[in-house]
């Protein structure tokens, strides 16, 4: 699944140079037309009011001072100050909802966390929201700290309460406080992409969409500023790949390398292993039922032989479809198209349906029944070889995105694709290669390219460089390793570390037992070296105020990562004061004649006496040396800062 890479005239996002896509929007913009985007197989606007692809819907940078009109603060503090909208929730989940329902839209901000109650804490962009705030609704959410496995993550808060985490990914670097992020999020219907500082971190296709759900801004735990609100409609075609986003994995007959090809073994390795839309090829039984399948006949991939189309279902069902591929597959089945798409519908994930063979458009209507019935039609892309069965699926099924498979480059491509209403072109790789440019002609008409069947990193970096939408392959977990691995990956960050506690500058009275607290970026944990005073000591440990001398003492944090090393120090003082001094006499340990004669001497204010004695029972063995040490220090330093000689 991937993103419309539609722009406003403003350009690029990103700062690249703009691609045919770019250019193609800026020209539509200027000339107010849809002609070129009518090749995309999507209804159209019921009212001339709606936006069109292209418009700017929000843009909103709150230099007016207050917060706009038709914006709703639904619950927490929300204001604008310094010309950002801050939003403040010191605890829960708070929001403010906006903007009108869109199928198709891009939504960017710029944001900062001021302050955070921890790390895990976060804000989000609701990408469907009633409102008033009820619930159901969905976010894009972003933690402070970022970095976590669950650094970003897709959810939906449902009507019971509860959080439905769909979908979740790590950032390549902390979000923290105090530097702003340029967060986005691309939505097509029940596809999104989310992406942090121009690069996508992160896709689903497990949105479930209201009719009239809009937008919002939460925040949960925090303090956040947002600036420069924009939201941009797109175009329906969501199978265009955006600035910063990688290659969409398209898993071939499932993922065909690791597991017998089109079974549901298959279906699971492919999305266990990333891939974006499951492909699988589709003919009917003798009885009409319609089966994952990809030869004529049953002989290479089950132990049974015959022309699929003249066995019945009961007949299919009986076969063993996983043994001719390694023992552990052994008794495997062919899937029905039907128990295809329920598992994609319950488990997650999207299809790339080809229709292999159907004689008559009655055959073809018995596999769109079954996607209707399924309800699935919002997940299902349609391809073929054949055009006519393309447009038979067209008249019965004009909702449908459509892909046209070739093995020979057709004269003109972008002819051919507004012809059949495509929304895809899918070339071989050997076509592709003898003329690359048809990608960029293709993309200018607002049609997606997707490459045929491509198994080495090599061809991904040809067909990437080509600017290809998506890569159909055998191999779709290695790829989506591919894809996290190219240029689109910000350098390896170097380790830093912070003292939380004892904060640095912090006075601490002999009473006080703070916590060693220190917080890590981009560092290995089991290396991490904290040193108090040159003494090794641990996160988590406790120290007592009571057993350190007065004065200042320092905490020094080294951290190792594959960024390299990085060390940070941070100083606290113990105070040295009466009742600190009192509180040390009283917790000694010594003898209670010792203890009471320290604390007269306290309250007469004779320090150094208090010093001397406290010395002298260390040696009688009536007060533990130790806690002599400190009391005779802390009493010379009162002395000498009230004067005394």
């Amino acid at each position: 699944m991937t993103s419309s890479t539609m722009e406003t005239p403003a350009g690029s996002p990103s700062g690249r140079p703009r691609s045919a896509r770019g250019r193609l929007a800026t020209a539509l913009a200027a000339a107010g037309s849809l002609a070129l985007l009518s090749l995309a197989p999507a209804a159209a606007h019921a009212e001339d009011a709606a936006p069109r692809p292209g418009d700017v819907v929000v843009s909103e940078d709150f230099d007016s001072g207050g917060i706009p009109a038709n914006w709703r603060a639904v619950d927490g503090d929300w204001q604008v100050r310094d010309g950002r909208l801050v939003g403040r929730a010191a605890s829960g989940t708070k929001k403010l909802t906006f903007g009108p329902h869109l199928a198709d839209y891009r939504f960017e901000a710029t944001a900062r966390f001021e302050s955070v109650a921890e790390a895990t804490r976060w804000f989000a962009l609701g990408l469907d929201v009633p409102a008033s705030g009820a619930t159901p609704w969905w976010i894009a959410t972003l933690r402070s700290g970022s970095t976590a496995a669950n650094g970003v993550e897709f959810a939906q808060l449902t009507p019971a309460g509860a959080w439905n985490v769909t979908d979740t990914a790590a950032a390549p670097r902390a979000a923290a406080t105090g530097r702003d992020v340029k967060v986005r999020v691309e939505v097509h219907g029940h596809r999104a992409a989310w992406f942090l500082d121009g690069r996508q971190l992160m896709r689903t296709n497990r949105l479930q969409r209201s009719a009239d759900g809009g937008l919002a801004l939460v925040v949960n735990g925090a303090e956040v500023s947002f600036d420069d609100v924009k939201v941009t409609a797109l175009a329906p075609n969501g199978y265009l790949r955006p600035e910063g986003a990688p290659l969409t994995v398209v898993a071939h007959r499932g993922a065909s390398s690791a597991a017998p090809e089109n079974t549901m073994d298959a279906q699971e390795v492919a999305r266990r292993g990333g891939a974006d839309l499951i492909e699988n090829d589709v003919q009917l039984s003798a009885d009409g039922v319609p089966y994952l399948m990809h030869d004529n006949t049953v002989d290479r991939t089950t132990d049974g032989s015959g022309d699929i189309t003249t066995l019945t279902s009961a007949q299919i069902d009986r076969l063993d479809a996983g043994s001719w591929f390694a023992p552990a597959f052994a008794g495997a089945h062919v899937p029905t198209l039907r128990e295809q798409l329920a598992d994609l519908r319950t488990r997650g994930g999207d299809l790339l349906l080809e229709v292999k063979r159907a004689d008559s458009k009655a055959q073809v209507a018995a596999m769109l029944d079954v996607v209707r019935a399924e309800r699935m039609t919002g997940r299902v892309f349609v391809q073929s070889f054949s055009r006519v069965h393309l447009r038979w699926v067209r008249e019965l099924a004009p909702e449908l995105p459509l892909g046209l498979l070739v093995g020979t480059l057709d004269a003109d491509p972008v002819a051919v694709a507004k012809e059949l209403g495509l929304t895809s072109y899918n070339p071989s790789g050997a076509a592709l290669e003898t003329r690359p440019e048809v990608v960029d002609a293709l993309h200018a008409a607002g049609v997606a390219t997707m490459v045929w069947t491509v198994d080495s990193a090599d061809r991904w970096k040809t067909y990437d460089g080509y600017g290809v939408d998506a890569v159909i392959t055998n191999r779709p977990a290695e790829l989506s390793g591919w894809n996290q691995a190219q240029g689109r990956q910000v350098p390896v960050p170097a380790p830093a570390a912070t003292v939380a506690s004892p904060a640095d500058g912090a006075v601490l009275d002999r009473a006080q037992r703070p916590v060693l607290a220190v917080g890590t970026e981009h560092a290995d944990a089991s290396r991490t070296e904290i040193t108090v005073d040159g003494v090794r000591r641990a996160a988590g440990d406790t120290l007592d105020a009571a057993k350190l001398t007065a004065g200042r003492h320092t905490v020094r944090v080294a951290v190792f990562g594959a960024g390299g090393t990085a060390t940070t120090t941070s100083t606290f003082t113990v105070r040295a004061d009466p009742a600190g001094l009192g509180h040390l006499v009283l917790a000694s340990g010594g003898q209670p004649k010792t203890v009471a004669g320290l604390l007269d001497r306290l309250a007469r204010g004779a320090y150094g006496k208090l010093a001397a004695e406290a010395e002298k029972a260390a040696r009688r063995g009536d007060l533990p040396a130790g806690a002599a040490r400190l009391v005779a220090a802390d009493a010379r330093w009162l002395q000498a800062a009230a004067g005394h000689r």
